[in-house]
């Protein structure tokens, strides 16, 4: 068979897999789709009240849509298996994408360091909304050479869905010289969105998500937790892990813990805005889209992800955007940090959902897991960050045929 009927080959066979175990595995890795996802779209259906609309929520209004279309797959299982139905459908048009006729090496490439990404991270890539984004992503940044204003479009969807993939949306408007396309395809996106939020009486709640992730406390997960979760390791006084029953999450606690929570967001905003000034220096200076938008986007995601107070495991979906996007231009370059990504990914599954039992009881084993994983992500940061700065400038033109590849 050709490279490509094996990837897709893969491409069921890790789907399927990973499907499955997600039923086997401890500590409910589908628990969101059945306890939150599944109530939330019947309350919907069945005219008791819609998130976003009569009630806060802690998403964007436009990520109870594949809520609710996942019920239209429920009778096949139920509706967990509904949703992972619904996931694969998605994965499976921007894979058919990604793959094209098989003659790229860097798409191959892509393909296969994303299938290998969804195995090692393990159901909760499968069984969450941000898995709904990643497609929607993978295509509208590949998009946004050739076609700037369906990219934009793609990806204002995804962000509207959850909120990551903005950071997507300000490094194609650094990089992409058509930033009036760019620009104009998201705001008439939103435009859309906030016109159908008011005219359905949400007015009140339009930009809720907002607002509740600022209120957030520190996640057991996020990088800046460390300090707490092993204090609590180390059963110093003050320091334990509790639930929010609000976040549905578990969360940490102990000295000057308010403080470190309301600095986070004034750092996160630091983090994003320092790296997008990196980059729009670069785009002044004449640096190539192909160049910078893939080193822009992996860091800006992923500062993110190490300077937010919220580290939930799968975020980790997020980093397979821009490296896909890296690997189809330069997949020699970006070898290395798509290697990175997957063993950062392969660890998160260990932490959960494989061995959550023992990190929530303060273990010393799941903690020194949860805490390599984070510093590999540190270590990601740092790589994007000085591939950022050595984008070259006044470039000379890249070649016709890597820049097709990346249409």
């Amino acid at each position: 068979m050709s490279r490509r009927a094996w990837l897709w080959v893969a491409f069921v066979i890790v789907h399927l897999f990973v499907g499955a175990i997600g039923f086997v595995l401890p500590n409910q890795p589908m628990g969101d789709v059945y306890l939150v996802y599944e109530p939330w779209a019947h309350r919907a259906l069945s005219g008791a009240g819609i998130v976003g609309i009569t009630a806060p929520w802690v998403y964007p209004q436009l990520a109870l849509v594949p809520m609710v279309l996942a019920e239209g797959f429920s009778w096949i299982a139920g509706y967990t298996v509904g949703w992972a139905v619904l996931v694969t459908i998605g994965n499976a048009l921007a894979f058919g994408m990604l793959v094209g006729r098989g003659r790229s090496r860097g798409r191959l490439a892509a393909a296969g360091f994303w299938i290998a990404a969804i195995a090692l991270l393990g159901p909760v890539g499968l069984y969450r909304i941000d898995a709904i984004t990643v497609p929607l992503a993978i295509a509208g940044s590949l998009w946004l050479v050739g076609r700037p204003w369906l990219g934009s479009v793609l990806l204002a969807a995804a962000t509207w869905i959850k909120v990551w993939p903005a950071a997507l949306i300000a490094a194609a408007v650094i990089a992409v010289r058509r930033r009036a396309a760019v620009l104009g395809g998201a705001l008439a996106v939103s435009a859309l969105i906030l016109a159908a939020v008011y005219a359905a009486g949400g007015a009140r709640y339009a930009f809720g998500f907002i607002g509740d992730q600022t209120g957030r406390g520190l996640q057991l997960e996020a990088p800046v937790s460390a300090f707490y979760l092993w204090r609590a390791v180390l059963h110093l006084p003050g320091s334990f892990i509790y639930y929010d029953p609000d976040m549905l999450t578990f969360q940490v606690t102990g000295p000057n813990v308010d403080v470190v929570i309301a600095l986070m967001t004034p750092v996160l905003v630091v983090a994003v805005a320092t790296v997008a000034a990196a980059g729009a220096v670069k785009a002044a200076r004449g640096a190539s889209f192909l160049r910078l938008f893939p080193p822009l986007a992996l860091a800006l995601v992923t500062a993110f992800i190490i300077a937010n107070k919220v580290g939930s495991p799968q975020y980790l979906t997020w980093i397979v955007v821009p490296l896909v996007t890296g690997l189809v231009i330069e997949r020699r370059r970006w070898g290395p940090p798509a290697v990175l990504a997957l063993v950062v990914s392969a660890l998160t599954q260990v932490v959960y959902p494989m061995t959550y039992g023992g990190l929530l009881l303060a273990q010393p084993g799941p903690a020194a897991v949860l805490t390599a994983r984070n510093v590999l992500l540190v270590v990601l940061f740092v790589w994007a960050a000085v591939r950022l700065a050595r984008v070259p400038v006044h470039a000379r033109r890249v070649p016709v045929a890597t820049a097709r590849a990346a249409e």
